[in-house]
């Protein structure tokens, strides 16, 4: 199924019914920081066992968009829906249940420098309250060999590469066997092969433990290679959702144009309107050109 944008207005959507297709949805979200409108009502609902990738430009509202999932920041306006549920409006209380059905690989990954892997990872266990009904030691081993690293258990952060500390970073976003798992640019910083690592990292999550994935990124290969359904934001608003094959064939120009790597006439302007007085107030005096 794929359509095209404008958001739908919030009143479009009945926000207290329990979408059993889309266990995360956004209604209406306007946020601001400042005089800078970050999000301009946006409306988007996530498809239930899929993997929805976000793309856009830098500074779009991509991860701001992704933090108000999980109420690390608080919409001006609009809803933030999981399950049937309202949560932007609950109690940090009522709060902690909900974000425990969700896992988060944040952009560097954000792990403890003094707490080895074993310790990162079962950081998320040890801060849950009351009786733990599990081997906490086999519930990490078990994370650690999903994403392939078992034998890093008692190492450091600073004694791994940032492919195998973003992958420590997934075992413990996973750890508490969430029900969705959001990425805020998983591929930042790697090279193409580590990259390609946490692609098929991503691809294996989905189908193993059955999650709803949102990825945020800007990496075109990796965004094709994970996505059964795609959005693209730009200045706030989303200007195409639906799956991969509708990106493809796009021809609005800012989808096209983003997916080309081409800057607009807007933004190349002042890089190529260099007049020869603008030369010559550059010159250093007795310098040639």
């Amino acid at each position: 199924m794929s359509e095209l944008a404008p958001s739908l207005p919030p009143e479009s959507i009945d926000a207290g019914t329990n979408s059993s297709d889309a266990p995360v949805r956004i209604v209406g979200l306007v946020k601001s920081f400042g005089r800078q409108k970050v999000l301009k009502g946006v409306t988007l609902s996530f498809p239930r066992g899929k993997t929805s990738v976000v793309l856009g430009p830098s500074g779009c509202g991509k991860s701001v968009m992704l933090k108000h999932l999980v109420g690390l920041l608080r919409p001006d306006k609009g809803q933030v829906i999981y399950e049937g549920e309202r949560i932007d409006t609950l109690s940090e209380r009522r709060l902690g249940p909900i974000r425990r059905q969700f896992g988060f690989l944040f952009q560097q990954g954000a792990l403890f420098d003094s707490f080895d892997v074993y310790g990162n990872i079962a950081f998320p266990l040890r801060e849950l309250e009351g009786d733990r009904p599990y081997d906490e030691e086999a519930r990490v081993r078990r994370v650690l060999r999903l994403v392939g690293l078992e034998s890093a258990i008692h190492k450091l952060p600073s004694e791994l590469s940032g492919g195998q500390q973003k992958r420590i970073a997934l075992a413990r976003a996973v750890v508490l066997e969430p029900k969705v798992l959001l990425y805020d640019e998983p591929t930042t910083g790697l090279d193409p092969i580590r990259s390609d690592v946490i692609n098929e990292l991503i691809i294996k999550l989905k189908q193993e433990l059955r999650v709803t994935s949102i990825v945020v990124t800007h990496d075109l290969v990796s965004a094709f290679k994970v996505a059964d359904y795609m959005v693209m934001f730009h200045e706030g608003n989303v200007v195409l959702k639906g799956e991969p094959e509708l990106f493809r064939r796009s021809t609005d120009p800012i989808v096209s144009r983003f997916l080309r790597g081409e800057a607009s006439e807007e933004e190349l302007r002042a890089i190529r309107e260099v007049t020869s007085s603008n030369r010559d107030a550059a010159r250093v005096p007795g310098v040639l050109p």
